[in-house]
């Protein structure tokens, strides 16, 4: 059937071809002539927004499906933190001292896309925000090991592009938070957590909330650096008043190193999933 509509339908490029051709009057000036689907004003009308969710969704699930991506290894951490060889800029002595975990999540990427590699390329393959920081560390160990990452950016009222050690062919660009936390978690195999502020807390407790309440299946969740994470957050004081319970505290662990954090990845106790909860992926639908 598809075929048959490819060659009975005229394919919507060469109409967007025609329309360059079309003789110039104040008729085909007019805004309402132009094709809707590349008619940029009328796309980002407020009437729009469910039609721009649904692309934001699509455009990369169907490239990284294209792209061969099966699951992934997300990475959420500070864009202020910097690289060793850059602490002396650090605007705090806590970020300077933080500094090593770049170093960290560089090693730790390239662990992991170097097994990604040996596997075929497809699972395990690193994703991160795409901007700087840890992000960057991310996406340049999986560069060390001559492998492919993934970048999530966002648009931000700053200026920000992504980071140069991306795969240009998987780096997305993002409007919607949420759809972009979305894309960070449907293919995920592990989460591993990195110093950070306000953003990474927020994927870090998203991400938590979904398996706590069984939204998503209990993965790997490494949180790097005990002595940040137990400086900021009294789990244990959340545990104690109630508000979430001892077992939960089992869904994450703490490690410090790369390789620390890859040998609790490759042997995680998973228990058993609900029949119809796909691994790794937030029940969405």
């Amino acid at each position: 059937m598809d075929d048959r509509r490819r060659q009975v339908f005229r394919d919507s490029h060469q109409d967007v071809e025609t329309m360059r051709e079309t003789p110039d009057t104040p008729q085909t000036r007019a805004s309402a002539y132009r094709l809707a689907f590349v008619d940029g004003d009328f796309l980002c009308r407020d009437e729009l927004r469910p039609v721009r969710l649904q692309l934001e969704l699509l455009k990369p699930q169907m490239l990284l499906e294209e792209a061969g991506i099966e699951s992934t290894i997300v990475l959420f951490g500070g864009a202020r933190i910097p690289a060793p060889a850059e602490r002396a800029t650090a605007r705090t002595q806590t970020l300077a001292e933080l500094s090593h975990f770049y170093d960290e999540a560089r090693r730790f990427s390239q662990l992991m896309t170097e097994r990604s590699m040996a596997a075929g390329g497809g699972e395990s393959v690193i994703v991160t925000g795409g901007g700087p920081g840890v992000m960057e560390a991310g996406n340049r160990g999986a560069a060390d090991a001559g492998g492919k990452s993934i970048g999530l950016n966002i648009v931000l009222p700053h200026e920000q592009a992504p980071n140069e050690y991306v795969t240009p062919e998987l780096c997305f660009n993002f409007h919607y938070f949420a759809i972009r936390k979305m894309h960070f978690l449907m293919r995920a195999r592990a989460i591993c957590c990195f110093p950070g502020g306000f953003g990474t807390l927020d994927e870090m407790f998203e991400s938590l909330t979904l398996i706590q309440t069984g939204r998503m299946a209990r993965i790997p969740f490494l949180l790097f650096g005990e002595k940040f994470w137990r400086s900021i957050i009294n789990w244990e004081a959340l545990a104690e008043a109630g508000t979430i319970s001892d077992q939960d505290l089992e869904l994450f662990r703490f490690v410090e190193t790369a390789e620390e954090a890859v040998e609790l990845i490759e042997n995680w106790p998973l228990p058993e999933t609900p029949r119809d909860h796909v691994p790794g992926r937030p029940d969405a639908g």
